[in-house]
């Protein structure tokens, strides 16, 4: 990257309107995580062509999935916090070496998933199929299939979640949209490719799903590289004579370690959830794993926005500008209340058309997945808040009030709920679960949010807008 000039031109997050600051650095976000989805969708689109078991396998192995992309997205939330504070106080030197020591953490990362990817696997799998009789084998036989190369060819995982976060944290929100979508569509093309066995390819199936998923992954990272080479100026990633550094590793992790662990709960409830689902029937662990890559439609694009207005909270607790960080909470509020309500009423009117158009869905996956996704759905009526208000925390610094939630959340509330309302009212009723553990979390993230504006936003200098 070019070297930095001795004049530095203020940054976008600093001068521009707030709401078109939110929707320049937002939609590329939001589009990008759209198409991110949306290739999830695909994905097991053509994954339940092949049989329902291995929807089922492929969905198992979201825990073990997830907690990479958790460390990956975890850490990029603590460079993105302390790399865009960095450039509001004009710090460039602690910006650049925040780039290095993360560049540092995610090799470290990759080691550690490459070394799961050979020892994990196979006992994940078989912790949670041992009640499943026959169709268990089929189903861990294709689970190994599928994880043992999404863990092992994880570094493109890794470089996309680096390069993309170094443009995030200086406001160039397009090219990581340009850099993911790249990704996403790749997977898309390589998906039907690879699984059925076209244009001269052997038939991989699941195998084909997984292989696709990480080329996708190392050409989403080689496009975010390639960015930031070009276009990225703000930031020198000069490795010559490197050390890390922990001090700086440490400020990444006060904020990075609250996330990893709170989008790793994540992986811990999805674990229980299906150890409680399988004692029915794998399609309720289907239905489950088919809820996620649904819900996804309407979550990612908010996650999306979430990442374009960390760096923007961020940059203006650093420059002390109240005005526009107050503005900017407002504004999303809004967005991600109508994003939602447009996936609550898809949840509750076309779940069946969603099941059987989307997924070949049997009877029985039907007759299951039809009350579940209208029962679940209930918990997006409050999602909304609670999302935004958990990235104010992490944006300010505080990622711990969000761990708190995340914890109360899915560990205290929602899977002990599970558990006692399968074994009180059968499947349908653990569903209720869902809207009983949002509830709560909207509840205490209300009173960390009160916390938070009395004790760091409120004593803010007003500012500019």
């Amino acid at each position: 990257m070019s070297e930095q000039k001795e004049t530095v031109v203020e940054n976008k997050m600093g001068v521009m309107p707030v709401k078109k600051l939110v929707v320049n650095m937002s939609v590329p976000m939001m589009l990008s995580m759209l198409v991110q989805a949306l290739y999830n969708i695909v994905d097991s689109i053509f994954v339940a062509k092949l049989s329902e078991n291995a929807l089922t396998a492929v969905s198992l192995a979201f825990p073990l999935q997830t907690l990479s992309i958790a460390v990956g997205a975890g850490t990029g939330v603590g460079i993105n916090a302390l790399l865009s504070k960095s450039l509001g106080e004009k710090n460039y030197k602690r910006a650049n070496d925040t780039a290095k020591n993360g560049a540092f953490l995610y090799v470290i990362s990759y080691i550690v998933f490459l070394i799961l990817g050979f020892v994990a696997v196979k006992p994940f799998y078989a912790g949670q199929v041992k009640n499943a009789g026959t169709e268990g084998l089929e189903i861990m036989q294709f689970g190994i299939e599928y994880l043992s190369i999404v863990m092992i060819c994880s570094f493109g995982l890794f470089c996309q979640f680096f390069f993309e976060r170094l443009l995030v944290s200086t406001g160039k929100t397009f090219y990581s949209m340009v850099s993911q979508m790249s990704g996403a569509v790749t997977n898309i093309i390589l998906d039907p490719i690879l699984i059925f066995g076209m244009f001269g390819v052997p038939k991989m199936g699941v195998a084909g799903a997984a292989l696709a998923t990480v080329i996708g992954q190392c050409v989403a990272g080689l496009v975010a590289f390639i960015c930031n080479i070009k276009v990225n100026h703000e930031i020198q990633l000069n490795i010559k004579g490197f050390r890390p550094d922990l001090s700086i590793i440490s400020k990444i992790y006060k904020v990075g370690v609250p996330s990893i662990i709170m989008q790793s709960i994540g992986s811990v409830m999805v674990y229980c959830m299906n150890r409680i689902l399988i004692d029915f029937t794998a399609t309720a662990t289907a239905v489950f794993g088919v809820y996620f890559k649904l819900q996804s439609f309407f979550f990612m694009p908010l996650f999306g926005m979430n990442n374009g207005i960390t760096p923007i909270i961020a940059y203006s607790y650093g420059a002390q500008q109240r005005k526009r960080m107050i503005k900017t909470i407002k504004f999303s509020l809004v967005v991600s209340f109508g994003l939602l309500m447009f996936g609550f009423a898809a949840f509750e009117l076309i779940p069946e058309l969603m099941l059987v158009k989307l997924f070949d869905a049997s009877e029985e996956m039907i007759a299951i997945g039809v009350p579940a996704l209208r029962i679940i759905g209930v918990h997006f009526l409050v999602a909304w808040f609670c999302i935004i208000v958990g990235t104010v925390f992490q944006a300010l610094g505080k990622a711990v009030y969000s761990l708190i939630v995340s914890v109360m959340r899915q560990l205290v509330v929602l899977v002990p709920a599970a558990f006692i309302l399968a074994k009180a009212g059968g499947v349908t009723a653990v569903w209720w679960s869902f809207p009983i553990a949002e509830i709560m979390s909207f509840i205490v993230s209300t009173i960390c949010f009160v916390r938070i504006y009395r004790n760091i936003i409120k004593p803010l200098p007003e500012g500019r807008e």
